[in-house]
């Protein structure tokens, strides 16, 4: 076999002898680091190839084959399940040289169990197959929370948690504002509530036609019979469903679900560009942006963007439109079709109202790939700004933030936030509870979280040490809070590391306040104030508020927490091994007190007494 790369023996030997079935194969640099991840029908035949006098290589390619000192095969029983091992693997090893999301979310849905008597609607991030009807996912999240309002104001749907038998002694508040008909109470039968269910699917499917046409029909039937309020009810809710569907509907033919993906390249940058399209109606959309792989085909980029996508908590639609043909088009059908449970199609349109979408994704996609260039040239006009002001050999390329959060002491926690590349690196963030020190004594708490993160130099090694060191470390707080946490750099041998603090100041200037950032700087007492335009300022604003938003976020799960644990110790019954089931379940005393009966059960193994032991204790 003519070999183009220069090889080890080794590795010559392994290419002779290279399993000619289906499978995954593992490129491998010299220190055992995973370079690439890749599938092959036939992995003797694909992993060849890349060695051979002629090959087709872009500089990436090159750049990794100089760096290969080992390739590992795993082989599989077919090709579907080599794509599906293939996705895990790039997932969990997030290979340098694969074309990898930088995307760890889980996804909103609807959830409508519409095979209840009173189905009501929820919000969920993983779609189960329990034969409840899912809708989404909703990208970003405020979609999610329109479409509830709208549905809200429109569709008198129970939005309560409790059990409904039709014996509750009186309705509630949303009977009175006329968005709940009280079925709780016996005012509203199951098959009339199950009239408003068909209505809410009719609206999340996009069928307007046949909905609108059905409260059309209900209105003049009101009108006839002279109940003129309820008729006036029905026109108000025929007006408001046509405009909120005007705002959403897409120019489409059909009411097949599809997600459609729009790439643009420019220079080194790719963006791409998901739009989801539910029942004619655009629900969402989601941008992935890489920096530097214009060097991969369209073919790689897009295929990997499935691949990727879909093998989280993401249910495929029916139809996936493609802005370029696909290679291995049947493989990837056949197991999407497979998440799904039914057939899912990949076309690639150049023509029709199908290839109009796509140039509509495409737009999207090229917008976005201008605002991330934008932000790119900024965030490089700010870290050369802080390099100039910190004096240091390079421009930082990783940030890392701190802040405390506790409330009089109490549930006293810390946070860690990564700005890595002029992005926040979301799987590097790391969440501390305060152990050592009592009471509300942030300098103490900071220079605990700071031995605790950079502690691998003094003997004390924690899930944080195997994170990479930072180029600077941002603390949130003046000369106290950089003072402390300075002392814990030099207790670990870390004092090279280069750090700042950030505070507001506070004053009034021409009768104004003032609230210019100060920078605190190590070894100087006077701060150095930032001007509010600065690229710098704003980079250091966004680490810090992030940091802020994590700490808080965190500390308020605590705090509710341990509120409810309080609460659940007097109840009789509630020992520590269901305490801590419901605790795991549910976030609030208002969540476990309208929790049904049933789901406690599933939470935490309780009997009906046991139920009303907690409900009458929380009520």
């Amino acid at each position: 076999m003519p070999i183009s790369v220069p090889i080890s023996a080794e590795l010559q030997f392994k290419l002779q002898h290279l399993p000619s079935q289906p499978g995954v194969y593992l490129m491998k640099g010299a220190r055992g680091e995973i370079l690439y991840i890749g599938k092959a029908a036939v992995l003797a035949n694909r992993v060849r190839s890349y060695f051979q006098k002629g090959g087709d290589q872009t500089p990436k390619t090159a750049l990794m084959l100089s760096q290969v000192a080992d390739i590992e095969t795993i082989v599989t029983r077919s090709e579907l399940e080599a794509l599906i091992l293939e996705s895990n693997l790039v997932k969990r090893h997030r290979p340098r040289f694969n074309v990898v999301l930088r995307d760890d979310k889980q996804y909103p849905y609807l959830r409508f169990p519409v095979k209840e008597n009173f189905p009501r609607l929820s919000i969920v991030r993983r779609v189960q197959k329990d034969g409840a009807l899912y809708y989404g996912p909703y990208v970003p999240a405020g979609a999610l929370r329109e479409t509830l309002k709208v549905i809200r104001k429109v569709f008198p749907l129970a939005t309560c948690e409790i059990e409904i038998d039709g014996k509750a002694e009186r309705p509630c508040l949303e009977f009175e504002l006329k968005r709940c008909m009280a079925p709780c109470v016996g005012y509203q039968s199951r098959e009339e509530y199950h009239q408003i269910v068909k209505q809410v699917r009719q609206f999340l499917e996009g069928r307007d036609s046949e909905l609108l046409d059905g409260l059309r029909a209900e209105m003049q039937a009101a009108a006839d019979r002279e109940q003129f309020e309820e008729a006036a009810r029905l026109r108000d809710r025929i007006h408001k469903i046509d405009r909120t569907l005007e705002k959403q509907r897409v120019a489409q033919t059909t009411s097949t679900d599809q997600d459609v993906i729009g790439l643009v390249k420019q220079g080194t940058a790719v963006d791409l560009q998901m739009l989801f399209v539910r029942g004619g109606l655009l629900i969402g959309r989601k941008d992935f942006f890489w920096p530097a792989a214009a060097d991969a085909s369209d073919e790689e980029l897009v295929r990997s963007a499935i691949e990727q996508f879909y093998n989280k908590e993401v249910l495929p639609p029916k139809e996936l439109l493609v802005p370029t043909q696909l290679g291995e088009t049947g493989l990837l059908e056949a197991w999407l079709s497979e998440r799904k449970g039914e057939a899912v199609r990949i076309v690639s349109p150049e023509r029709g109202a199908k290839h109009q979408l796509l140039l509509l994704a495409e737009e999207n996609a090229a917008a976005a790939l201008a605002g991330h260039l934008r932000d790119e040239e900024t965030d490089r006009l700010a870290a050369e700004e802080l390099k100039r002001l910190l004096r240091l050999q390079r421009a930082p390329r990783r940030i890392e933030g701190f802040d405390i959060s506790n409330t009089m002491g109490d549930q006293s926690v810390a946070s860690m936030v990564v700005w890595e590349d002029g992005q926040a690196k979301k799987s590097d963030y790391r969440k501390f509870r305060i152990k050592t020190v009592e009471g509300a004594n942030d300098f103490a708490s900071m220079q605990e979280v700071i031995i605790r993160r950079y502690g691998e130099a003094c003997g004390e090694p924690s899930r944080t040490t195997d994170l990479p060191l930072p180029d600077l470390i941002l603390i949130d707080g003046g000369l106290g809070q950089l003072a402390a946490a300075m002392e814990g750099l030099k207790k670990v041998g870390r004092s090279g590391l280069p750090i700042l603090g950030l505070a507001k100041a506070r004053g009034e200037r021409n009768g104004r306040d003032k609230k210019d950032e100060r920078v605190f700087l190590p070894g100087r007492k006077n701060p150095v104030v930032l001007a509010p335009s600065s690229p710098a300022t704003h980079l250091l604003q966004r680490i810090r508020d992030e940091a802020h938003r994590f700490a808080i976020t965190f500390h308020r799960k605590l705090r509710g927490k341990a509120l409810v644990a309080s609460r659940l110790d007097q109840i009789i019954g509630v020992g520590e091994i269901r305490r801590k089931r419901l605790l795991r379940e549910f976030d609030s005393l208002e969540q476990v007190a309208a929790a049904t009966d049933e789901k406690l059960k599933e939470a935490a193994g309780v009997d009906a007494k046991t139920a009303a032991e907690i409900r009458k204790a929380l009520s």
